[in-house]
């Protein structure tokens, strides 16, 4: 370990950030297995609880805990915002130099924190926890191959988990984030795109305890759409014509060549011969082609004027921060 690597080690702090909704069976379980884990650590360290709008008395639950450990704070949301909501938040509201974050429902371990905080030291920016011997059903484990395989290779990085809770920061990176719909899924993604150095440790996994999983099947909808963002996002944000322009020049030259088509055909026979329905269509792939071509224009000017970045979660006051 190099002179800058132990200065480092020597000035860390911790934050360990807990996006939840509806998980008061296992809060107490967690926050003891959190202590046992810190206890073994000689860091300064924060546990960061973030209520992401719960009804089941989990507010309530983590109000008690907060009240006898002065480490633990908690952000209430007002409503359910969603994931991405609730760890923008944990993010903005953290004060150590690493970051930590896990899910709420025990299958994330905390006896990996000190190898994801190791691993922080050994150089990376981000790590991310790879769920190699995943303790849920085909239904859900299957899917997720998938959908890492896409995103590995639409987003330039070979991770085998991009959606395991169970990640490390360099308070850098979260600063440099905007989270928001359902792109928590490809923070590693994004955090490549900045220039942060992204790895991967093989991490526990457990069997769900208590209750079920709050995600559906819309979430493989959402998570494609969310993948053309992030596309958009990495490869295209200083040069959206080259996104739009592509699609629209494909479009109108398909719709050239069936217009064409038409035209010769009209030239030859003096009609159409019934090919209306194909003169309809040729004829809308070359406007559908200048509406993406216009798209990409505008949105060409609108990269060159700024946004102030808006706050997509509101908290209450009752959470004490």
């Amino acid at each position: 370990m190099n002179s800058m690597q132990l200065e480092r080690k020597a000035s860390r702090t911790l934050s360990v950030v807990i996006p939840l909704f509806n998980e008061h069976e296992s809060l107490e379980e967690l926050y003891e297995s959190i202590l046992e884990t810190l206890g073994q650590m000689q860091i300064e360290t924060e546990i960061l609880f973030v209520d992401d709008g719960s009804t089941d008395g989990s507010f309530e639950v983590l109000s008690t805990i907060r009240a006898r450990d002065p480490r633990v704070r908690v952000i209430r949301f007002l409503a359910n915002y969603g994931k991405a909501a609730a760890l923008q938040a944990g993010f903005d509201s953290s004060t150590g130099n690493y970051i930590i974050t896990m899910d709420a429902d025990l299958q994330d371990d905390p006896a990996e924190i000190p190898a994801l905080v190791a691993a922080l030291d050994g150089g990376l920016d981000l790590v991310s926890g790879w769920k190699k011997d995943r303790r849920d059903p085909l239904s859900k484990t299957l899917p997720s191959k998938l959908f890492n395989l896409i995103v590995g290779f639409f987003g330039d990085l070979p991770l085998h988990d991009f959606n395991c809770g169970l990640k490390g920061y360099r308070r850098e990176v979260v600063k440099s984030l905007n989270i928001y719909g359902e792109l928590h899924r490809y923070i590693p993604v994004l955090a490549k795109f900045l220039g942060f150095r992204v790895g991967e440790i093989a991490v526990r996994h457990h069997p769900r305890k208590y209750g079920r999983s709050k995600y559906g099947l819309w979430r493989f909808v959402s998570g494609f759409l969310d993948l053309l963002t992030v596309v958009l996002l990495t490869r295209y944000t200083m040069r959206p014509l080259h996104f739009f322009g592509t699609a629209g020049l494909v479009s109108c030259v398909l719709g050239g060549i069936v217009n064409a088509y038409i035209v010769g055909i009209w030239f030859v026979h003096h009609n159409i011969q019934g090919r209306v329905p194909l003169l309809v269509g040729g004829v809308f792939l070359f406007l559908l082609g200048v509406q993406f071509i216009s798209t990409g224009l505008l949105a060409e000017l609108i990269t060159h004027s700024r946004m102030e970045r808006s706050t997509t979660y509101r908290i209450d006051p009752a959470s004490g921060l």
